[in-house]
């Protein structure tokens, strides 16, 4: 019997809530198939959005290299009774500073408020958390316009009787690109070919005039140093596709004219897609041409559905996030 598996969201516990405070207001966050849009009006709405210092927060210490797990220690227990949000900068970073829309990688240290115990940490291992994005009206909060290499100390009460109040102490490690980034990769002949913009955005042009394979054929375009991705997992991801039949590009096959890159989990798309995400590397490209027996079925091509066509995609993994055991 296989073991019923979730998303790692933030924090593997029985409150829940503790994890959500984290979130408020993010969608997409911790592993939905919904991703936020990002609003890229600047750092200035970030700078606005942090929450104040106060005396809790401020009374956090956290030692340890930033990207490590800090040793943390503040004055418990903290009543949660009226306690506002309050955010301390523990070491200001020497990197970028983040803006509205940017996909953040950090590591996290969440302790109990109350009796001072280490709740959960993670985000400083490959596929422990997704890049999340950042949005003034939502981790904006505990963020704020913070830069590169900052660790961050927090201090808010969750509404709930059985972990009324928590610390976290987050390091943000680095900014997360929208388009692979991996080791350029040798062409594979008789594949479709791509070439990319500027941004990224990748232009595909198909052999219409050849007999498609009858089989999902796959070729690394940048080989990406990153985690490798599990069919379990949950994946952020650019994609475009085109039709075989016509060499055009089609209605939902295109997070690039959008206004982010989609998060699901990788055995959530057609077999095909699916085969192209696993065992490749986070900072990969990969082109696959996919049949129909392996795409959206045998069948007549037509202009109202994908059909009976092989489609050809182009994928950048951008990120990953490992399932872990349900808490019995």
């Amino acid at each position: 019997m296989r073991s019923e598996v979730r998303l790692r969201p933030f924090v593997v516990l029985s409150v829940a809530v503790v994890s959500a405070v984290l979130f408020a207001g993010c969608s997409g966050l911790g592993g939905g198939d919904e991703t936020s849009s990002p609003t890229s009006t600047g750092s200035a709405d970030l700078c606005g959005a942090a929450a104040p210092a106060g005396p809790q927060s401020d009374a956090v210490t956290a030692t340890g290299d930033v990207g490590t797990p800090p040793e943390v220690s503040f004055d418990f227990p903290i009543d949660a009774t009226e306690l506002p949000t309050q955010r301390t900068v523990l070491v200001t970073g020497d990197g970028d500073e983040l803006v509205a829309g940017d996909y953040l990688n950090f590591g996290y240290t969440i302790l109990d408020g109350t009796t001072g115990a280490v709740l959960d940490v993670g985000g400083f291992e490959p596929g422990q958390l997704m890049p999340q994005q950042i949005s003034p009206d939502g981790l904006g909060a505990f963020f704020g316009c913070a830069t590169i290499g900052s660790r961050i100390a927090v201090v808010a009460a969750t509404g709930d009787t059985t972990t009324p109040s928590v610390v976290y102490v987050l390091d943000a490690l680095g900014i997360n690109p929208t388009a692979a980034w991996g080791e350029e990769q040798a062409p594979v002949a008789g594949m479709p070919t791509v070439t990319l913009d500027a941004d990224g955005t990748p232009n595909i042009t198909v052999p219409t005039d050849d007999t498609p394979p009858t089989e999902t054929e796959i070729a690394v375009l940048k080989k990406g140093d990153g985690y490798t991705v599990a069919a379990s997992d949950q994946v952020l991801v650019q994609f475009r596709g085109a039709r075989w039949s016509t060499g055009e590009l089609f209605d939902g096959g295109d997070t690039w004219t959008g206004d982010s890159p989609y998060m699901g989990g990788a055995d959530k798309f057609v077999p095909g897609f699916t085969k192209a995400l696993v065992g490749q590397t986070v900072g990969s490209q990969v082109l696959v041409v996919i049949p129909p027996a392996d795409g959206y079925g045998e069948g007549e091509i037509n202009t109202t559905d994908l059909k009976g066509d092989t489609l050809v995609f182009v994928i950048d993994i951008l990120g990953a996030q490992q399932a872990v055991p349900a808490a019995q």
